[in-house]
C-alpha cells in the first residue's frame, strides 16, 4: 500500500458503491491456515522511569493476556463462570447489552458485582456498553432516551453533537460504566446497508468527521472511554456483519476519499480507541478481514495513518468471524495485526479458547511476547488516564440527568 494513497485524503464525496453481498469461499480459514505476519512490537518504556512499565514487567503472562480480552456476560446477574473470567482469569473489561439489562437497580448491582469480583486486581476493569443514542441503547427504562446521530446529523451543529456525547457519556457513567463504544464514524453511503443506517450521523465525510470528532470530545469530557468506530468504515456494506461477512471491493484510493478521513479526523484530534470491523476489503487484503489483517491494522492504521492508540475488535463471535473464520486462530491473527483488546461478547467457552490459544500461541513463539507486552501497556496507560476504579457506585438519582436530556432533545427537534 503506497504511503502516497495518504496524500489523497482531502474532504470529497465518493458515491458509487462497490460492494459484495456475499462472502468468497476461498477466503474461509481454519485453524491450519496461514498465519498473519507478525507486526514488530513497539518497545516498552523502561521499567525504571515509568510505573506503567514496571506494572507490566510485574505481571505474569496469564495476567497480560486475560487484560487484553474484553467478555460479555450470560443473564442479569453475576454467575460462577463469569466470576471465574473476572477473578481467575483477570479479564481487563466487560461489555453488557440489552439482554443483561433489567432496570437501574439490578443493572447498577450488577455492574458493582462484576467490580466487587474485580477487587483483587489492582487493575480496574473497562466496563463498556454500546449507548449510541437511537436505536442502539442499552440503558434500561428509566432514563430519558437519546435520538440516534442521524437525528443529530440532520442539525449539523456540532455543539449539539458535542452536547449528545455528554449525556450519552453521563448516562453510562451514572450506572458505572467507564467506556462506550461510540462514537459511529460510518458514512451512510449505501441506501443498502442493513446494519448501519441512521447510526450514521449522514452520507458527508464532513459532516460525520466534524459531528463525530465533537461527540467523541463530549464523551471524553465526562471521564469515559469514546471508542470510535468502525474503521475503516462499514457505511457502504449490503451484509450486516453480526450474520456474515461483507465484502467492499473498493480501491483504496476510493477509500481514502471518504471512508477513511473521519477516522484520520479522529485520530489528529487524538482518540483513544478505535473499533476494527470485521469487513474484507480484497484490495487490500485478499485474505482476512480488516480485524485480522496486518496489512489494514498494522501497515494502515498503525504505520500510514500514525495512530498509536488502542486498536479493539468488534466482536469476534459475530457471524463475519465464526461463519467463515476458525475463532482460535482469529485470535492470533488479529493480535499479530496489531489489536490490544479482543471483543468476545457470547459464550464463556469462546473466552477460554481464545485465552488457551494466546497463551500456546506465545509460549511457542508465534506471537511475541514483546507485542503483549505493548498492548498490556497501552491498556493501562488508558486505565490510568481515565482513573478507572473498582469503587462501587449507588443507584444514581437521574433527575437532574433526564431533565437536561429533554432540554437538549428540544433544541434538535426544532
Amino acid at each position: 500500500m503506497a504511503s502516497a494513497m495518504l496524500s489523497m485524503l482531502l474532504i470529497t464525496s465518493c458515491s458509487n458503491s462497490s460492494n459484495s453481498s456475499q462472502p468468497i469461499a476461498t477466503n474461509s480459514t481454519t485453524a491450519e491456515s496461514t498465519p498473519s505476519p507478525v507486526i514488530s512490537a513497539t518497545p516498552v518504556p523502561s521499567s525504571e522511569s515509568d510505573p506503567i512499565a514496571l506494572q507490566v514487567s510485574n505481571m505474569s503472562l496469564e495476567e497480560k493476556i486475560g487484560q487484553m480480552l474484553l467478555v460479555g456476560i450470560d443473564g442479569t446477574v453475576l454467575d460462577d463462570q463469569a466470576k471465574k473470567m473476572i477473578s481467575e482469569d483477570k479479564v481487563g473489561g466487560i461489555i453488557l447489552y440489552k439482554n443483561n439489562i433489567q432496570d437501574l437497580k439490578s443493572m447498577v448491582s450488577l455492574v458493582n458485582s462484576m467490580k466487587e469480583s474485580n477487587s483483587g486486581n489492582p487493575t480496574p476493569l473497562f466496563m463498556s456498553v454500546d449507548q449510541e443514542g437511537g436505536k442502539v441503547n442499552r440503558m434500561p427504562k428509566e432514563y430519558a432516551s437519546i435520538p440516534s446521530n442521524a437525528k443529530v446529523g440532520s442539525s449539523n451543529d456540532a455543539n449539539a453533537a458535542e452536547m449528545m456525547g455528554k449525556l450519552l457519556a453521563r448516562e453510562v457513567n451514572s450506572a458505572g460504566f467507564n467506556m462506550n463504544f461510540a462514537p459511529v464514524l460510518d458514512i451512510n453511503s449505501n441506501p443498502d446497508n442493513p446494519v448501519i443506517g441512521d447510526r450514521s450521523f449522514g452520507n458527508s465525510a464532513e459532516l460525520v468527521s466534524t459531528l463525530g470528532i465533537a461527540e467523541m470530545k463530549g464523551i471524553a469530557s465526562e471521564g469515559v472511554v469514546p471508542v470510535v468506530k468502525h474503521f475503516p468504515g462499514h457505511g457502504d456494506t449490503s451484509v450486516d456483519s453480526h450474520l456474515d461477512l461483507p465484502i467492499v471491493n473498493k480501491t483504496a484510493e476510493e477509500l481514502a476519499k471518504l471512508e477513511w478521513l473521519p477516522f484520520q479526523a479522529a485520530i489528529k484530534e487524538g482518540t483513544d480507541a478505535v473499533m476494527v470491523a470485521h469487513i474484507l476489503f480484497p484490495n487490500l487484503d485478499p485474505d482476512k478481514p480488516a480485524s485480522l489483517s496486518s496489512k489494514i491494522i498494522g501497515e494502515l492504521l498503525r504505520g500510514e495513518m500514525n495512530y498509536q492508540g488502542l486498536v479493539i475488535t468488534d466482536d469476534l463471535t459475530m457471524g463475519a468471524i465464526m461463519k467463515n473464520y476458525d475463532l482460535a486462530t482469529a485470535a492470533v491473527d488479529t493480535i499479530n495485526a496489531g489489536s490490544d483488546i479482543l471483543l468476545i461478547a457470547h459464550g464463556y467457552d469462546n473466552e477460554k479458547r481464545v485465552l488457551e490459544s494466546l497463551l500456546d500461541h506465545v509460549k511457542k513463539g508465534k506471537i511475541q511476547e514483546s507485542r503483549i507486552d505493548e498492548s498490556v501497556y497501552r491498556i493501562l496507560a488508558l486505565k490510568a488516564k481515565y482513573n478507572l476504579s473498582n469503587e462501587p457506585i449507588p443507584v444514581p438519582d437521574l433527575t437532574e440527568l433526564n431533565k437536561d436530556i429533554k432540554s437538549w432533545r428540544l433544541t434538535i427537534e426544532k
